[in-house]
């Protein structure tokens, strides 16, 4: 079998893609937009957070291009960028149900392999 190269720059981009993934609060900010369009008043009242914060997580989930914003007057609405987040939250939802305590106790965590 021959040996395939690892694209490191392809690497990079689905490590980024990830990271947007993989804090709670932006986690919940995308469940959320699941619903429909939301402006940052509201997304501050659904996840308690802080304006700053949700605009902060919002800055980063438009940056990784999984989040739009619609101005309309003074205000802004944020909505998901692409069906297929809907299917990719699907499938991590599966992918808990199937492993769920395997993910939550695996001793394996970034950091500490012991």
């Amino acid at each position: 079998m021959a040996m395939r190269t690892i694209d490191a720059d392809a690497t990079e981009r689905a490590a980024k893609l990830f990271h947007s993934f993989s804090d709670p609060v932006r986690l919940a900010i995308l469940l959320e937009l699941l619903g429909g369009e939301r402006r940052v008043t509201d997304l501050v009242s659904l996840t308690g957070r802080s304006q700053s914060t949700v605009s902060a997580h919002l800055a980063c989930l438009r940056g990784c291009g999984l989040v739009t914003v619609r101005p309309q007057g003074r205000q802004s609405f944020h909505a998901l960028s692409s069906v297929d987040i809907v299917d990719f939250l699907l499938a991590a939802q599966r992918l808990l149900a199937a492993t769920g305590e395997q993910v939550l106790l695996c001793p394996e965590r970034l950091g500490d392999p012991s």
